[in-house]
C-alpha cells in the first residue's frame, strides 16, 4: 500500500479529520505520518499533543501486525504524553478517552496467551480505530 505523502502542511482540523479518515479505514501507520507532518509544522506547544497522536497510531499499527509488545509500549508511551497535554482540549481533541482506549488496548495485546497457549489475539486495525475528537462521532 503506498505512504502517505510526507511534510504535507495542513490546518490542525484538517489533520484531525485525515488521521480519522485513515484510522476509520484501518490504516494506522498512515495515519501515523500526518500525525508526523503536523507535529512537524505545527507550533512547538503542540509537539508533545501531536507526537503522542503518532505514537497511538503507530502502537495501533504495530499490534495489528502482530508485534503485540511494541504495540503496547508504544501505545503506553503516546497515552503518557498525551495525559499531561494542555493542547488537546483547544484543539477538541478527546485526550481522556484516547488515553483510556490506548492504556486498555496496551493491556489486552500485551496480556496473556489466547486458550491454545499462543500469542495475545492480533486486533483489527479499523475495529480498534479510537475517536479523535470530543461530541459525537
Amino acid at each position: 500500500m503506498p505512504r502517505q505523502p510526507e511534510g504535507v502542511v495542513r490546518a490542525p482540523a484538517e489533520s484531525l479529520r485525515e488521521a480519522q479518515r485513515l484510522l476509520d479505514a484501518g490504516m494506522p501507520f498512515h495515519a501515523h505520518e500526518v500525525f508526523e507532518d503536523a507535529w512537524k509544522s505545527g507550533p512547538a506547544a503542540e509537539r508533545d499533543l501531536w507526537q503522542g497522536l503518532a505514537q497511538l497510531a503507530v502502537g495501533l499499527t504495530h499490534a495489528a501486525r502482530g508485534n503485540t509488545a511494541g504495540g503496547a509500549r508504544l501505545l503506553r508511551r503516546g497515552a503518557d504524553r498525551l495525559a499531561g497535554d494542555t493542547a488537546a482540549a483547544a484543539r477538541g481533541i478527546d485526550a481522556v478517552g484516547l488515553v483510556s482506549w490506548a492504556r486498555e488496548l496496551a493491556e489486552r495485546v500485551s496480556g496473556p496467551a489466547d486458550a491454545a497457549g499462543g500469542r495475545p489475539p492480533v486486533v483489527d486495525a479499523a475495529a480498534e480505530a479510537p475517536r479523535l475528537r470530543l461530541g459525537p462521532a
